[in-house]
């Protein structure tokens, strides 16, 4: 039994009925918007993608794979909501389910939602996974890169005006019409 007062319970069921709003409205507008096309050439309304630039069906795979994982970690994050409210009404929340220790007011308040005390959460490692394009990719050469590396730094721009100037510029013999100097300079 947690030892939540009544106050601290009132505030929490506020916040997770708040958040259970937000969510709602999240998933009813974007069915208003429609529900998520089947297939990418449904989402665009393309008739064909021959005439486009590969890289705007890049853009569009992007945008529509990032958007349902947006929509996952939002239905997950409403389930979760709904879960508390269920604890809530049994007389469990406020206990981590793992160890059934309290957790404590200000986890509460930061996510109200968790069914965990902070040792008991579930791991949320990022991935050492590689990309399977790098098996299959080759290393550069030796030594790539080593002339620029060695090179850095050497051409500031308080400079570029005189190497730039050095092939001639609108005004030089190496622009005119007349590409002798002896004439260039005599017109001068």
């Amino acid at each position: 039994m947690s030892t939540l007062t009544k106050d601290q319970r009132q505030e929490l069921k506020q916040a997770l009925l708040e958040q259970r709003e937000d969510l709602q409205r999240h998933f009813e507008s974007s069915m208003e918007d429609g529900a998520p096309a089947e297939s990418l050439k449904d989402s665009t309304g393309e008739l064909s993608s021959y005439d486009n630039h590969p890289a705007d069906a890049g853009t569009e795979t992007f945008e529509r794979s990032r958007d349902l994982a947006i929509d996952d970690t939002l239905t997950d994050e409403f389930n979760q909501v709904n879960d508390a409210l269920e604890r809530m009404e049994e007389g469990t929340y406020g206990t981590c389910v793992t160890c059934g220790e309290e957790i404590p007011f200000e986890r509460l308040q930061a996510i109200p939602y968790t069914a965990y005390c902070i040792n008991h959460t579930p791991n949320r490692d990022v991935s050492n996974d590689r990309p399977v394009e790098e098996e299959v990719m080759t290393m550069p050469p030796s030594g790539a890169g080593e002339v620029r590396q060695r090179n850095a730094g050497k051409f500031d721009n308080a400079e570029a005006w005189e190497a730039v100037e050095e092939y001639g510029t609108s005004n030089s013999p190496a622009m005119a019409a007349k590409r002798d100097v002896q004439d260039y300079d005599e017109n001068m």
